[in-house]
């Protein structure tokens, strides 16, 4: 094969994997560009008063990266419209906050040209094209239209909607068919697969047989690929002086008693509000708990430029001050409830001292943050996994405690059980869940995903790292 050329709307390479803030998206594309050579290309995150197609190169943290600027209309409608308050909520399942204005599709199709026509002069012979999420669906197309015949392939990292919910989106079969013009196409997850299967079936009348599906004389593989983390590395991050000192502080405050931690972007998908008062609804049935245990929220701002944002956020803090007013004494706190990111070494230490990984998002293509709090246990006395069932990490972690997030009851009393359990199941509890992710980590995902780009006829949809032949 040639290079490999990541897309994706953002480039974020980690400079240093301890000290890096980026999300699983960020990380697990450098772990990718670090095997293969090649390009991260995407948009600056710039404005310019009127765009030019200028392309800077620039090395970071070992990756060659490819940048260009946006206008202000594009970020506009492109990003904070149609990617963020449309796609972002409709692909969540919260149509009620899906944004459809017109002025909205025009500027993601626009950027998405823009990003064809700066990158078609970079491809090569032989290159291979990956192009990352829902900013980009019809990037593929775009570059077939200017003549680019290499292999593209494209992988969701967000779930994908069912079809009534997706049905909602005007243009929706053009979107679905923008996906057929790559050569491969990937979701985080089984469930998501079908969703698409079932959407193609109904609304194209297309059937995929075995992994394939033939639209316009042209064949496109369909399959799920759950994405990993380096979990070997994050578990040494977890023993690095950085995640020590701060385990060793959290402890110390801890006063003895047992903590939850939740880590997430502050963002409505995430079942933060669920959560507090899951929570809440903890105390009041097991009043014995009062003074015992209190729950470390850190989500970090996001998107503070789309209104649904601000919105939760201000629920949040609500939510947060009513229960601590209802249940705090001189020297306890229920919440401590904290908006600002994290180093992933200190948060290595956080996820260590922490006695439950409570992760209850209402809808999530995967959650690596599931994974990350797995890898970062000491295995004599490790932490118990809660782990909502509409993550699509649930479909690989089914050795959690498994919860309905929208189930006030639910989550309660599976709280109740992770901080009663004994050593000895959260220990083989753990043992499992940390053999999985260390088999289906972020290399066994590249390198499923590459391989198939490259037509090599391999189990694509398989987890556990079963990268054999198919039949």
């Amino acid at each position: 094969m040639g290079r490999l050329i990541v897309v994706s709307n953002r480039v974020n390479p980690p400079a240093d994997a301890g000290v890096e803030t980026a999300g699983g998206l960020a990380m697990a594309l450098a772990a990718a560009l670090r095997e293969y050579s090649g390009t991260w290309f995407g948009w600056s995150g710039e404005t310019v008063e009127t765009f030019t197609g200028q392309i800077s190169m620039q090395r970071i943290g070992g990756v060659t990266v490819a940048l260009m600027d946006l206008e202000d209309q594009d970020r506009e409608e492109y990003y904070d419209g149609y990617a963020n308050r449309t796609l972002w909520p409709l692909f969540h399942s919260r149509t009620d906050l899906a944004a459809y204005e017109r002025s909205f599709d025009a500027g993601y199709q626009r950027v998405n040209r823009r990003f064809a026509q700066t990158l078609a002069p970079l491809i090569g012979p032989g290159d291979l094209v990956w192009v990352h999420d829902y900013h980009l669906i019809p990037l593929g197309q775009e570059l077939r239209a200017l003549g680019v015949t290499n292999r593209i392939g494209f992988f969701l990292h967000i779930p994908w909607p069912g079809p009534r919910t997706l049905t909602t989106l005007p243009q929706h079969r053009r979107l679905v068919e923008t996906l057929l013009a790559y050569d491969l196409v990937g979701f985080q997850s089984q469930d998501a697969l079908a969703a698409f299967g079932e959407y193609v079936s109904r609304e194209l009348d297309l059937t995929i047989d075995g992994d394939e599906v033939v639209f316009d004389g042209r064949t496109t593989r369909v399959a799920a690929f759950p994405i990993g983390i380096e979990g070997q590395a994050f578990a040494e991050l977890a023993d690095s002086p950085v995640a020590a000192a701060a385990f060793a502080r959290m402890r110390q405050s801890q006063a003895g008693r047992r903590m939850i931690i939740g880590v997430d972007r502050l963002d409505y998908s995430k079942g933060l509000e669920e959560r507090f008062l899951a929570y809440e609804q903890m105390l009041a049935d097991h009043p014995d708990l009062a003074e015992q245990v209190f729950l470390l929220q850190i989500a970090t701002p996001s998107r503070d430029a789309v209104e649904a944002y601000q919105e939760i956020r201000a629920r949040l803090d609500a939510i947060s001050g009513r229960i601590n007013g209802a249940y705090a004494t001189v020297d306890w706190v229920p919440i401590r409830y904290v908006n600002r990111s994290h180093r992933r070494d200190e948060l290595a230490g956080l996820y260590r001292a922490a006695h439950v990984g409570l992760v209850t998002p209402l809808r999530d293509g995967m959650n690596l943050v599931a994974k990350e709090y797995v890898a970062a246990q000491d295995p004599e006395d490790p932490g118990v996994l809660i782990l909502s069932r509409y993550a699509g990490a649930a479909e690989q972690m089914t050795d959690a405690l498994i919860v309905n997030p929208f189930s006030r009851e639910d989550m309660s009393e599976t709280l109740a059980r992770a901080l009663a359990m004994s050593r000895e199941e959260r220990r083989k509890r753990w043992r499992r869940l940390m053999d999985g992710v260390l088999a289906d980590d972020v290399t066994a995902w590249r390198d499923r995903f590459v391989r198939a780009l490259l037509d090599d006829r391999v189990t694509v949809s398989t987890a556990r790292g079963d990268r054999s032949k198919a039949s």
